[in-house]
């Protein structure tokens, strides 16, 4: 056994990019995201290259292989309205048509 495989953590089982390289990520990803993974990726290797600390590298690889699954659940385009929909709910506060508001539901549910 490598030194490297016996470091590694348990694959946790069915969750897709689980235990995805970086390399595996940045292929799932849409252009635009890539870039900001490269980017982002780069200045986190310079400064566990400087600190010999991998925490930042690992908490990064993680959120970008979140993003990665779901950029590839129901493919690129889905993902690019599902940024363009949150982004328009953030900048003017109107909920996606079709929606409710959580309080609502509630009421409808009998909670």
């Amino acid at each position: 056994m490598s030194a490297a495989a016996a470091f590694d953590p348990p694959a946790r089982a069915g969750v897709p990019f689980a235990d995805a390289s970086p390399a595996q990520v940045r292929a799932a990803l849409v252009a635009e995201d890539a870039e900001r993974f490269d980017r982002q990726w780069r200045e986190v290797m310079a400064r566990a290259t400087e600190d010999l600390d991998l925490t930042e590298v690992t908490a990064i690889l993680e959120s970008w292989r979140r993003v990665a699954w779901v950029t590839t659940a129901n493919g690129p385009d889905a993902y690019r309205r599902m940024l363009a929909q949150a982004e328009h709910t953030l900048r003017t506060g109107e909920r996606p048509v079709g929606t409710v508001a959580w309080s609502q539901l509630r009421v409808e549910l009998g909670l």
